[in-house]
């Protein structure tokens, strides 16, 4: 029945992947491991101020090497588990199981799989497809980014889908899993134009104000 790429059919259920691989408290530690690596990047800025401080105060270049290792370290070190904790409630997957006609759902997040639910709190499915395209003359692309939204009762998740395909053929494939259980899919496609850039005024003017003068 699985007619999409983000639809994988296995022997116990249909999964919507949004991205792949296990998850779990050790995984999500082990996923954000190489990611905090940048925290002590985006706070190079004071520590570049410490070091620089410790220079005008006469520190020999070794130890001032040390101390930036102690707090790159220390960045890390805290920055580590923070960037785990937010990602744990990042969904991976969405479960529906049976495979053929779920009765049930459950969301799999980063940090681990979520309760199962019967198939009916799911309320509606709504899939939106935006399209922005060049202007004339534009010599980039059309971008198009696909959202999903899961309404359950009480909680809306809303999530964004890696674009891999036609739209159409994954609102197809949700139908046709999910219709036999009541849940409406809906797909939305919205279009846009993208903004042609501005010119800067402010350097026209003064281009021409320098020109008149010259001029004169």
């Amino acid at each position: 029945m699985a007619t999409d790429p983000l639809l994988r059919q296995g022997p116990d259920s249909t999964d919507l992947v949004l991205r792949a691989g296990p998850a779990g408290p050790t995984w999500n530690a082990l996923a954000s491991a190489g990611p905090a690596l940048l925290i002590p990047l985006a706070l190079g800025a004071p520590t570049l101020i410490v070091a620089f401080w410790m220079t005008l105060a006469g520190a020999r270049a070794s130890t001032v090497f040390v101390v930036v290792g102690v707090i790159a370290g220390l960045e890390y070190l805290i920055g580590w588990p923070a960037m785990a904790f937010s990602r744990a409630p990042d969904i991976l997957r969405v479960e529906f199981a049976p495979a053929g006609v779920p009765a049930s759902l459950r969301l799999v997040r980063a940090a681990g799989p979520d309760d199962w639910l019967p198939a009916k709190t799911l309320c509606q499915v709504r899939l939106t497809h935006k399209v922005v395209e060049p202007y004339r003359g534009d010599y980039k692309p059309a971008v198009s980014t696909l959202a999903l939204e899961l309404v359950l009762r009480g909680v809306r998740e809303r999530l964004a889908l890696p674009f891999c395909g036609d739209p159409q053929r994954l609102a197809d494939a949700l139908e046709a899993l999910l219709g036999p259980a009541g849940v409406v899919v809906e797909l939305r496609t919205e279009r846009s134009t993208r903004d042609r850039p501005r010119p800067n005024s402010g350097w026209t003017s003064g281009g021409s104000a320098s020109a008149g003068s010259g001029g004169g």
